[in-house]
């Protein structure tokens, strides 16, 4: 009975599957005729209008890029909203790529500008903290020459065409009347006016006395070196900035878009809306379709290095920081010597621009602030000739030995230059891009929309691998490209690639000495140990590391390939690294009684519990 109801229900359950096998051949069948899921990836993707898309396909399709033998889901206007989508998918898909680099280097740039801006702006409050401090009685008149010098400075920085030299020798040059009527002859400051003819003589022969000495020429030429080499940085940048902003626009030509469809999209056509493309036929595609834009790629590396030398000369012994931040201290002995040598200036501006005072130089005070011995009447008449100074006497010198001591570099501890950590923290990111160009292609064929193993599209059919070979970069190779016609390079990127070319010549011969700089080798690792340098916190220059290597985060991966431990990515790549406090381990002297008293505590307490 039991074997008899078995085979009833065996019997029962054949029935079931054969008619659920057939019930799915009808629908297999059903969906042969149907273009359903054509035109749901049509509709999904925003291809066009969805009524473009035939219900079922049909033999007769007059098509141009998708041909096949069997029926199609396409026709002619498909094939026209296909290449339009595939083309600015393609752009968007470039775009998404060098949005990361151009956020980079325009990020770098408002940082490093903001960092030379908040130097210029401290620079500017200590001089001015000083005139007001030590010269209070041309203080509020020196100002506006003050805030006129900081002003054209942060100007050429920005590129403006300005004359580092010219505009300090200006600087003093306007705030020599003042000088000369209020710290050398302070009793003739009422007769000697603005834009009098007294202040106007002062100001014409001031380079011709040197009543500053040699200090206007020291603080001109050391701004002028260090401070064209900073414009040339932000230059670079910005130069940087308007290459990855042109590729965005560079044109994708009709043979380049006619490929492009049929390795994204003729697929659709026969129904095959999931079949991905052989990753070595994408890269022939595309390495076709951006043949130009890996033309690029020399110029582009030779920008990087000598941008890298740039920030290694700008940032890497502080020279930059140390040369605005020192203005104050130039101004400062050049102001002291003028002073000094009080009575050999009066006698040189009595003789040109005419008498002062009515009373003798040798009777003159030196400054209101400070009040110096006079010349003896002895000297002889040729001590009062600025063109061949004399010794002064010891005495005078003594007076403002008071005045010539080191200024303090900031007067609060809020600021710290960090150009050095700036710029290691960024490059050792930019680094990473010096093959941007020649990898893009590659890069776009990477990913989810491509495949490495068997069954794969290769733009007229499925096949198992694909066969053909996959050309190198640039246009000389797509001589060789089966799927691509590459004619020439585009026009824009030609443009580019001339301009880029022509700035990194200028770059090299205004600065020959850049070739023989050498590149940091451990990029974000911080202030080299063993290093020695006369700049201490003090002085407002900041330690940037402690010599290990740091690892920088970017899209889940570190500078060195590795993915962060626990998953977790750098919130603040322009934070400068961790460092380490040399002695700040306490020495094994003062460990040794806690570790005895330990131990002891230790064995106390286990004896009392035993």
């Amino acid at each position: 009975m039991s074997r008899k109801t078995c085979l009833r229900v065996n019997s029962f359950d054949s029935v079931r599957i054969l008619a659920l096998v057939i019930f799915a051949v009808n629908v297999i069948e059903a969906d042969k005729h149907s273009c359903y899921e054509v035109r749901a990836a049509f509709q999904q993707r925003n291809i066009g209008p969805l009524h473009l898309v035939p219900e079922k396909p049909h033999k007769d399709a007059d098509l141009q890029l998708c041909t096949h033998q069997g029926p199609s889901c396409c026709n002619r206007k498909m094939e026209g909203s296909y290449m339009s989508a595939v083309k600015q998918e393609t752009l968007q898909k470039i775009e998404s790529h060098t949005y990361q680099l151009q956020s980079l280097l325009s990020g770098h740039l408002d940082n490093f500008q903001d960092t030379i801006q908040s130097l210029l702006s401290f620079s500017q409050g200590r001089l001015s903290s000083l005139l007001e401090r030590s010269y209070s009685s041309l203080s509020h008149q020196a100002l506006p020459h003050v805030n006129q010098l900081f002003s054209s400075l942060s100007l050429f920085l920005r590129g403006a065409n300005i004359s580092v030299e010219m505009t300090v020798h200006t600087f003093f040059s306007n705030i020599f009347p003042l000088v000369y009527t209020r710290l050398i002859n302070p009793g003739i400051e009422g007769s000697v006016t603005a834009g009098s003819t007294m202040s106007d003589c002062l100001r014409m022969i001031r380079q011709d006395v040197k009543p500053f000495g040699n200090h206007t020429i020291i603080m001109a030429q050391r701004l002028a070196n260090v401070l064209e080499i900073g414009r040339q940085l932000v230059l670079s940048l910005d130069k940087g900035l308007k290459v990855i902003n042109a590729t965005e626009y560079a044109n994708l030509g009709r043979d380049c878009v006619k490929s492009l469809t049929k390795m994204v999209y003729c697929s659709h056509c026969r129904g095959l809306t999931l079949i991905k493309p052989c990753v070595d036929y994408c890269s022939n595609v595309m390495r076709g379709c951006l043949a130009s834009m890996s033309e690029l790629d020399q110029p582009w590396r030779v920008y990087i290095s000598s941008f890298e030398k740039l920030s290694r000369s700008v940032a890497g012994d502080h020279s930059l920081e140390l040369a605005i931040l020192g203005v104050s201290e130039h101004v400062n002995e050049a102001m002291l010597y003028a002073q000094i040598h009080g009575p050999l200036i009066t006698a040189t501006v009595d003789k040109v621009c005419g008498l002062s005072t009515g009373e003798p130089p040798s009777m003159r005070h030196m400054s209101p602030e400070v009040t110096t011995s006079t010349t003896t009447a002895n000297s002889p008449p040729s001590s009062t000739s600025s063109s061949s100074p004399q010794r002064l006497p010891e005495e005078w010198l003594e007076k403002f030995a008071h005045m010539k001591g080191p200024l303090p570099l900031k007067p609060s501890n809020n600021y710290k230059p960090n150009l050095r950590t700036l710029s290691r923290e960024f490059l050792a990111v930019l680094l990473r891009y010096r093959a941007f160009f020649i990898s893009l292609p590659d890069m776009l064929c990477k990913g989810e929309n491509v495949v490495d193993d068997s069954t794969c599209w290769v733009g007229s059919d499925v096949v198992e691998s694909y066969t053909s070979k996959v050309v190198g970069h640039g246009l000389d190779a797509q001589r060789q490209n089966p799927e691509v016609k590459v004619h020439g390079m585009d026009h824009t990127l030609a443009e580019i690639k001339k301009s880029l070319e022509h700035f990194n010549q200028e770059t090299q011969e205004k600065f020959p000495e850049l070739g023989e700089i050498e590149i940091w080798e451990e990029l974000g690792s911080g202030e080299e140990q063993g290093s020695t340098t006369d700049c201490d916190d003090e002085d407002g220059c900041q330690s940037s590391g402690d010599g290990e290597e740091h690892d920088y985060v970017v899209n889940g991966q570190t500078s060195n390939g590795r993915q962060p431990e626990g998953g977790n990515t750098q919130d603040n790549p322009s934070k400068p690294p961790a460092v380490r406090v040399v002695g700040g381990t306490p020495p094994m002297s003062l460990q040794q009684p806690w570790c005895l008293a330990l131990i002891f505590a230790g064995l106390c307490l286990k004896s009392m519990l035993f």
